[in-house]
């Protein structure tokens, strides 16, 4: 039996809660297949440790994850902590430090999931984006000039290098075709006249290694426009790490929710840990009060399991969730239910049996 080492990092708000549910229906899959166990440890990192240790993880944190075969992450922020503090010290130290340039996010309607748009059936909206995440606008290049006087001057820049940007897009081209899918590149080349120039150079670079796929490019606009009037157009997407963060949140809106949005950081290379986390928030609102939605998490959770090498249980804990929407059994309120969180885990965990 193989043994996979986890990090839990449950981070702030109802991320405590859902990584909770998360790790639950992990060990349930861990004894229904018998193959593989998991050890998991949990670290107390997060926006209350910063305010008890004024650092939002420890110094040698670093190390101690790269002794993990998979790391595990809640959610990242709290009323207190400046954003960009909770943001840089933590989630983005972790996939730039472990070079998580992959950024994987399905966008899928599934079968019992809310949907805002009108006459849509579930196989029109089937998207996973390939998001750049290691450099882009997101690089935390630029400079602060003349601070707190008149003259002030703030200078943000994006950062797209040609190993970046073709590692990322050769992943996307192997993605369509491995899956048969066509690919679609987003950018904004017409505004953006150096860097998405450049992404879009390479990408039809790129693309001559792979004349099989057939692929689709769109400005960012109109692209965000088509995902609302036309979504059955995309297949799968890459993009640069803003968009992708941007478009993503746009994804989740029409396919149920933030609740059932998962997302993967991966090292495809397994040079270094890959990070699982839902995409939500930690929403301090609800926190506390065990009402927070843990689907998108369990989601996460067979996206770990296919990068650890066990597809199936993704597709299958895909089905037990659509099993779930579909019965309305174990529905949190934020998809009209009125369950707990442990009670949805519990209704997914029934059907994987």
């Amino acid at each position: 039996m193989i043994t996979y080492k986890i990090a839990s990092i449950p981070g702030d708000g109802v991320g405590n809660e859902v990584v909770r549910e998360g790790l639950r229906v992990l060990d349930h899959i861990a004894k229904v297949d018998g193959r593989f166990q998991f050890e998991v440890t949990h670290f107390p990192w997060g926006c209350e440790y910063y305010l008890e240790q004024g650092k939002m993880m420890d110094e040698d944190g670093m190390e101690r994850l790269a002794e993990h075969d998979a790391i595990i992450l809640g959610a990242v922020g709290a009323p207190g902590v400046p954003d960009h503090i909770s943001l840089w010290d933590l989630l983005l130290r972790i996939r730039k430090g472990f070079d998580q340039y992959i950024n994987l996010r399905p966008v899928k309607l599934l079968k019992g999931a809310p949907c805002p748009l009108k006459d849509v059936k579930n196989e029109d909206i089937d998207m996973i984006f390939v998001r750049e995440n290691s450099e882009g606008e997101y690089a935390g290049s630029g400079s602060w000039l003349y601070k707190n006087t008149d003259r002030e001057v703030v200078i943000q820049d994006g950062v797209f290098s040609r190993h970046g940007c073709e590692r990322v897009i050769r992943y996307a081209y192997e993605l369509a075709r491995s899956q048969g899918k066509t690919l679609t590149s987003i950018s904004k080349a017409n505004a953006l006249n150096y860097s998405m120039v450049f992404w879009d150079q390479i990408f039809k670079e790129v693309g001559k290694d792979y004349p099989d796929v057939k692929t689709y490019s769109y400005l960012v606009d109109a692209a965000s426009m088509f995902m609302v009037k036309d979504p059955k157009r995309f297949q799968v997407v890459v993009t640069s790490n803003l968009f992708g963060d941007i478009l993503t949140d746009l994804g989740a809106a029409i396919t149920g929710g933030m609740g059932l949005a998962a997302g993967a950081n991966l090292n495809p290379e397994k040079k270094f840990p890959s990070m699982f986390e839902p995409i939500h928030g930690s929403a301090p609102d609800i926190a506390g009060k065990e009402i927070s939605n843990p689907l998108a998490t369990i989601w996460t959770v067979g996206q770990m399991l296919t990068h650890l090498g066990y597809p199936e249980w993704e597709d299958k804990i895909v089905a037990a969730i659509e099993d779930v929407l579909v019965a309305g059994d174990g529905l949190t309120p934020d998809l009209g239910g009125t369950a707990h969180t442990a009670d949805a885990a519990d209704a997914v965990i029934a059907r994987l049996k």
